[in-house]
């Protein structure tokens, strides 16, 4: 009988695939989603509960009903210029959901949890590679919520003994390599996703957010780490904390940088498409560099990436964009328009 494994958000992005790494590592993911940004015809891989994380008692009666080892928590608000501007939604959905969530935890004895944390508690750190042991300052009450989440963890380790691994990713990208689940938001603002609806004519308001970095070309450099390396990490975390772990932190990286114009020079070259590199105004809360620094992960989880090669990651969204929305791009002529 298969182990089963509580994934909240697991309908969402990064979600549904770890849900994919779970199902091939032998477990039995169980999502539960209320759906507001998630996609139901994500969720392939074991049942579904439609909810909300701060419903203690939903939470609860799940994890008992599906006898669920332990949690994987991805549910959350994750636009970082929306938390800029409406921060209570963060710290509600964020904080307060994540409380519910470990309510229903405690309520159902179940003592395990894998984290969704992210490089934006460190705030703008400076250039070089970031560690876990990098001073925490976000600029953004996205990653503060997040930050005050592993506080929270950390909290609920020393009074209830509750165990948590918290997974610090960089900027995660890609598809499947069968283009069966990807990158699909509403509204979408990352830059590979939002770069390839543009050459398949699907938005008209593609720019390259700030053009006046402290960077060689001027723009903001990022790590990018494929979301099937991400998924394969929280199974790693998950073994972990079944194999007596109690608590961590890791950073989730490449640890390699890419700037915005060199990523769209890679998409150029995967697509054969050219396109419009629009500059734009810098987005609120997005510092110059943010590169990981990913030892601790390699040495204590034994975490390595396998398909974060910036060609690679291309190829497969590309691949998911083609099959999700059609391979006939709008001319560049009627984008520019």
């Amino acid at each position: 009988m298969k182990t089963a494994i509580l994934v909240t958000g697991g309908a969402g992005y990064v979600g549904s695939h770890a849900c994919k790494a779970l199902a091939a590592a032998g477990y039995l993911p169980v999502v539960l989603d209320n759906f507001s940004t998630g996609h139901a015809d994500f969720v392939r891989w074991g049942p579904q509960v439609k909810g909300d994380i701060a419903d203690s008692a939903l939470v609860a009666e799940t994890i008992t009903r599906h006898g669920c080892a332990g949690v994987m928590h991805f549910a959350a608000a994750s636009l970082v210029g929306e938390s800029v501007s409406n921060p209570g939604l963060y710290y509600a959905n964020n904080v307060g959901g994540t409380l519910g969530l470990l309510e229903g935890m405690r309520q159902a004895g179940c003592r395990s949890i894998v984290f969704s944390s992210t490089c934006a508690i460190y705030g703008d750190p400076g250039t070089g590679p970031i560690t876990e042991a990098t001073a925490q300052a976000p600029i953004s009450p996205y990653g503060a919520s997040k930050q005050m989440v592993e506080r929270v963890l950390r909290d609920f380790h020393t009074a209830h003994g509750l165990n948590s691994i918290c997974l610090r990713y960089f900027n995660a990208c890609g598809a499947s390599e069968d283009a069966e689940i990807g990158e699909m938001r509403d509204p979408e603002t990352h830059l590979i996703p939002r770069a390839m609806m543009s050459l398949l004519g699907r938005i008209r308001d593609f720019a390259v957010h700030g053009s006046d970095y402290p960077t060689a070309d001027g723009t903001a450099i990022r790590d990018y780490i494929h979301v099937r390396d991400l998924a394969q990490a929280h199974v790693l975390a998950l073994g972990a904390l079944f194999g007596g772990k109690k608590l961590g932190a890791y950073n989730l990286g490449s640890g390699r940088g890419a700037s915005v114009l060199e990523v769209l020079n890679e998409i150029e070259r995967v697509t054969g498409r050219p396109m419009a590199k629009v500059s734009g105004a810098r987005r609120a809360g997005d510092p110059p560099v943010l590169v990981a620094d990913g030892a601790l992960a390699r040495q204590e989880l034994g975490f390595t990436t396998r398909h974060s090669a910036m060609s690679r990651i291309i190829e497969s969204s590309w691949r998911w964009h083609l099959k999700a929305h059609g391979a006939a791009a709008a001319p560049q002529a009627a984008l520019a328009a």
